[in-house]
């Protein structure tokens, strides 16, 4: 018997649990395994943990008819394990994925000071819309926030029309730039 013949018996096996299959692949693998993850912040615990695991994700897989194994299942295993472990690790915040290069990364200090300007902005944005009065203040809230179209808007506030609606929303808007820039000319 070949090694993929072994291998698709070892797979049939644990299907059919087996427990000479299951013995088998835990006896040739399990090692490996223990020693990938007491070599990488584990215990022994967390090395059974990650193995069962893994067996669970190949009895599943083993039992599609779309699955198709194809490279030894020791590979397979380790695979999986490899990549729960290095999950785990990373959800223990003892991982963490290198950066390729320092030029993708944008400085702190930049992040920090953008985010600041923002808030600033939004601040004197508030400020603005406070003193723009009514019914400025609502006809732009229902348009940007409520997202109500003209024609509602024209209903609502009692415009002729969805264009006298869009007019009026208009000239709150230059309003609101003048209220806002004239703020922002002063800090």
């Amino acid at each position: 018997m070949n090694i993929i013949e072994q291998e698709q018996a070892l797979l049939k096996g644990l299907l059919q649990n087996d427990k000479n299959s299951v013995e088998l692949i835990y006896r040739e693998n399990y090692k490996s395994i223990q020693s990938f993850v007491l070599n990488n912040n584990g215990s022994v615990d967390d090395a059974r943990d990650i193995f069962q695991e893994a067996m669970i994700v190949l009895y599943e897989k083993s039992g599609q008819a779309s699955f198709a194994l194809n490279c030894q299942i020791k590979t397979y295993l380790y695979s999986i394990c490899r990549r729960l472990w290095l999950k785990r690790l990373q959800q223990l915040g003892k991982f963490s994925t290198q950066v390729e290069s320092l030029e993708d990364t944008i400085p702190v200090d930049e992040e920090i000071e953008d985010h600041d300007k923002k808030n600033d902005d939004f601040i004197l944005m508030e400020h603005a819309m406070a003193k723009i009065g009514e019914p400025c203040k609502s006809l732009l809230d229902a348009y940007y926030l409520q997202k109500k179209n003209m024609q509602e808007i024209a209903t609502e506030f009692g415009y002729t029309n969805a264009d006298n609606a869009k007019t009026q929303k208009y000239k709150c808007l230059v309003r609101l730039k003048k209220l806002f820039f004239a703020q922002y000319k002063n800090i």
